[in-house]
């Protein structure tokens, strides 16, 4: 059976009801998924993604035990909250058992309009090869892209041109794919076959989203994002409860 895969490299490139009924694999390597599996692989509870600034605080109090507040505004802390979006905040002794309730500037907003779908995981470089042995002939799968600030980013179109490579590596069938899949796959295949962290973190510094990190002194940020397959850690969100957990 031949697998059909979609990218969107921006959520404004598409709409909620063509991802309806489907797998989606949200991708916004600086930061947000590639934090979002780390504090699951750090033993967090569930992250609960949250559209904007005051629905997490509403949440917080409406919460019946104890939570941490996570995320970010332009890259930095939001005021008042526990954690920012750095992957290396969320470490055991930090996160251990704990709800997040968490905001970013571009990742929660891609997830946002993921509500019609049947599955919905969460990937970066840190969990490449899990992501993709659990969407392996699944179809139709969509891939979308957080981007950064409205624009598409060249670490979030890697990211997805890794995913459809190995896919179509692993699969008898030559996958069904839209053009801009196979534009990101060309990407991801004009990089070095075997390709280094120290490579990877070069590549993900020249973008947007990492440029805007090294403005704000989050190089060590950009070094994490950028091991592959650190985590076999797959987050995937329940739309029942509004919460991403370890799938």
């Amino acid at each position: 059976m031949q697998q059909n895969v979609s990218l969107h490299l921006l959520p404004a490139l598409t709409e909620p009801a063509a991802l309806a009924d489907s797998t989606i694999v949200v991708v916004d390597v600086l930061r947000a998924t590639t934090t979002i599996t780390a504090a699951l692989a750090a033993g967090a509870a569930r992250i609960v993604p949250c559209l904007d600034i005051e629905a997490v605080r509403r949440r917080a109090k409406e919460s019946s035990g104890p939570v941490l507040l996570g995320g970010e505004r332009r890259g930095v802390r939001i005021d008042g909250f526990d954690l920012g979006n750095s992957p290396g905040e969320y470490r055991p002794e930090v996160v251990q058992g704990k709800t997040i309730l968490f905001t970013t500037t571009n990742g929660t907003r891609a997830l946002n309009i993921c509500h019609q779908a049947t599955r919905v995981f969460l990937a970066g470089f840190v969990n490449l090869q899990a992501i993709v042995a659990q969407i392996i002939g699944t179809s139709p799968l969509h891939i979308l892209c957080a981007g950064t600030d409205g624009e598409i980013s060249q670490e979030d179109t890697l990211l997805a041109g890794a995913l459809i490579d190995l896919l179509s590596s692993r699969t008898p069938h030559p996958l069904c794919c839209n053009d801009q899949a196979r534009i990101a796959q060309c990407a991801w295949r004009s990089l070095p076959k075997t390709l280094a962290t120290e490579q990877l973190e070069t590549i993900l510094r020249l973008g947007a989203g990492g440029q805007n990190l090294l403005q704000l002194g989050l190089e060590n940020d950009i070094h994490f994002c950028a091991q592959l397959d650190r985590y076999e850690t797959v987050p995937s969100l329940n739309q029942k409860t509004g919460a991403i957990t370890s799938g």
